[in-house]
């Protein structure tokens, strides 16, 4: 499993005008079966993104993402297999 942190570079304003197309890029993601879960941080500095596969497939199709496209966030990638789910996540540790 990949959970990739945002961390935006860019104000607000700016991240909001590129936001229809990131999200609209997450939810093709999310039909692909690759996306898991996606959300803003609180406070709206960044955001999370948990994702399945290899390191190197998340990492290319990070690429795709309209933020990164138009440098509005970083991404802080991390790899790591879940050992421990809450009831009803077990699909999370297969």
């Amino acid at each position: 499993m990949i959970v990739a942190i945002l961390t935006y570079k860019v104000p607000l304003d700016v991240v909001d005008a590129h936001r229809p197309a990131h999200l609209d890029w997450l939810n093709d993601c999310l039909a692909q079966g690759r996306l898991l879960a996606a959300g803003r941080t609180s406070p709206a500095t960044g955001g999370v993104i948990m994702m399945r596969g290899a390191r190197a497939e998340a990492e290319a199709l990070l690429k795709d993402d309209p933020f990164a496209i138009h440098g509005v966030a970083d991404y802080d990638i991390h790899e790591f297999e879940p050992r421990l789910v809450a009831p009803g996540l077990d699909a999370l540790a297969e």
